[in-house]
């Protein structure tokens, strides 16, 4: 499945919709989608995983530069992620400073 990256706002919660394997080839898509994200007036930023079948360190790098850029003013939630990429972000220790979520509960 080819890699996807789309940001959609929504009043002030925005979602990145990531499709595919997210790695060092496809992370910049991912950058520049948190990038936008970041330039709007948003108080929270939902990282919707539920179609993403792979993580890299790359990808977790940009999950870093999302929570240092957005402040903690902004939350932000990974939604849906499947159970071998939410265990990469868990073993990095990602998930103190990024709250885990059901794709339902957003």
């Amino acid at each position: 499945m080819p890699f996807a990256s789309a940001l959609i706002v929504a009043e002030d919660t925005a979602t990145i919709r990531l499709v595919g394997e997210l790695d060092a080839h496809t992370a910049p898509d991912f950058h520049r989608s948190i990038q936008d994200a970041a330039r709007l007036a948003i108080a929270r930023l939902v990282i919707a995983m539920d179609e993403l079948e792979y993580i890299s360190s790359a990808g977790l790098r940009c999950l870093i530069f999302a929570r240092q850029t957005l402040g903690e003013e902004v939350s932000l939630a990974v939604a849906g992620a499947r159970p071998a990429v939410a265990r990469t972000i868990r073993m990095a220790g990602l998930d103190y400073g990024i709250e885990m979520t059901e794709i339902d509960d957003v």
